[in-house]
């Protein structure tokens, strides 16, 4: 039994449920759920494009989800700031499906965005946290998550499971478009249902872990959050984290972009947060993988700060960082699940360290909808 001083504690440590809540909504037994493409069928891909439109935190599930749809489903996908999308002007001669991601589905920006997409004549899919929401309601097709409540401002239940849901969406598409057969569809969704189990082992070893790099990186006046392909929406969201929970500069890149500029920056008060998991049986995160390390290998000879997240048991990254948090090893396209826990823990933490009010950050406010499924 735990004691939480916080909600963001007590909702980073609701993510297994939450997680298993929102899957129960599309799996059962025998797979995906039948009603599912009947739900779908609503919101077709007709060109084969989807452009998304989300802020903060959903726009970096956004990002994971261009990921998902390229690799498993051949989608060409666009990841657009909600902000930025009504006011861009000019002609679009695409004809993009489009989602839109908020955890509230009360977002101004992104109901603005859901807005002219159908004022366009655009088919629009809504994934929320809150099933009555305004962006429910009005999206041709709606696919609610089931976190719960989430009654701190930094995100972090909701994100997960946000991540969840588009998982299953990619799932959905590619069986659908003949790109995943069905003895792959089941290998995905086996892994995707461990997961909230190994979430749950892990809690209380990230937790202990966090907290001392916390104090031990409580100096830092700025942090680079570094990833490589769907890992770099992990590093955004980390950043993000750090900077809203504890107001401590941070920035995330493309691990590849370190050397283009903001290498400028590394110093002893400036440390990077570098994420190198590994899906072996990938050869893509293979080849993702050896790239980090020789960047490690490169910052440590450079003398920087190297917090790593790894695989458990990996010797070749905790040999070349000052600090290494594991995960246990994940298909390639669910590891950001995992990952971003420790990060969501470590913002937590330096929030406490820096003295902030960790639920309630300043100058940010968080729409809040009651009617959930599975609340």
């Amino acid at each position: 039994m735990h004691n939480f001083e916080h909600e963001m504690l007590r909702e980073i440590y609701e993510q297994p449920q939450a997680l298993r809540r929102t899957l129960a909504l599309y799996l059962d037994r025998k797979g995906l759920k039948p009603e599912l493409a009947g739900l779908l069928a609503g919101w077709s891909v007709p060109e084969g494009e989807i452009l998304i439109a989300a802020s903060g935190s959903s726009r970096h599930s956004g990002l994971a989800a261009e990921i998902l749809l390229e690799d498993l489903c051949g989608l060409a996908v666009d990841v657009e700031y909600a902000s930025e999308y009504c006011c861009r002007g000019g002609t679009d001669l695409r004809h993009p499906s489009v989602l839109v991601l908020s955890q509230s589905g009360e977002t101004s920006d992104t109901l603005a965005a859901l807005r002219e997409a159908r004022r366009r004549g655009q088919k629009t899919l809504a994934i929320t946290n809150a099933i009555a929401s305004t962006m429910a309601h009005e999206a041709d097709v709606s696919m609610p998550l089931a976190a719960g409540i989430e009654k701190a401002i930094p995100a972090t239940k909701s994100f997960t499971c946000q991540l969840a849901v588009l998982y299953l969406l990619a799932l959905y598409e590619g069986a659908r478009l003949g790109r995943i057969d069905a003895q792959s569809l089941a290998a995905h969704i086996e892994a995707l249902e461990a997961l909230p189990g190994s979430i749950e082992a892990q809690l209380d070893p990230w937790r202990e872990r966090m907290a001392a790099l916390a104090s031990k990186y409580s100096f830092a006046a700025t942090f680079l959050y570094l990833g490589r392909g769907i890992h770099y929406a992990i590093a955004r969201e980390g950043a993000l984290k750090l900077k809203e929970a504890s107001y401590i500069h941070a920035e995330g890149y493309p691990a590849g972009e370190l050397k283009h500029g903001p290498n400028a920056l590394v110093s002893d008060t400036v440390p990077l947060v570098v994420l190198a998991t590994v899906d072996r049986s990938l050869d893509a995160s293979v080849l993702r993988y050896e790239k980090t390390l020789e960047l490690l290998r490169d910052m440590k000879v450079q003398g920087a700060k190297l917090i790593a997240i790894a695989n458990t048991g990996d010797r070749e990254v905790t040999d070349l960082v000052n600090d290494c948090v594991y995960v246990q090893p994940a298909p390639e396209h669910l590891l950001p699940i995992p990952e971003v826990v420790p990060l969501q823990l470590f913002a937590y933490f330096m929030a406490l360290e820096h003295g902030v009010d960790v639920d309630h950050p300043r100058n940010l406010s968080k729409a809040v909808v009651e009617k959930q499924p599975g609340a």
